[in-house]
């Protein structure tokens, strides 16, 4: 019993790492890595920063995957970032709660 239920922690883990990796390619098919990184700040703000900001608001994952698709001014200082169209509702939802992982 003790190693069934070790074999499915390592596989949870494996899963969540696959997750994680999709979620970060995404991040950068999407066009999000052209204007921020991970750690620093770029043209916007580092994804960590964002995660940080937005850590304990009950609905950041809706309310970030509505500045990802619409767009955001002033929000970080001067220079706005421009709406993403071409991401779908589903992925913006996703790198926004891959956004929100980040520590």
């Amino acid at each position: 019993m003790k190693k069934v239920l070790i074999g499915a922690v390592a596989a949870s883990a494996l899963l969540l790492a696959g997750v994680a990796q999709a979620s970060a390619d995404l991040a950068k098919s999407s066009g999000c890595m052209n204007c921020h990184n991970v750690d620093t700040k770029l043209v916007g703000p580092s994804l960590k920063d964002i995660a940080a900001k937005y850590a304990d608001q009950p609905d950041a994952a809706t309310y970030l995957a509505g500045k990802i698709k619409g767009g955001s001014n002033g929000v970080w200082g001067p220079i706005p970032m421009p709406p993403n169209t071409n991401v779908s509702d589903e992925n913006a939802k996703a790198l926004a709660e891959f956004i929100l992982t980040l520590k």
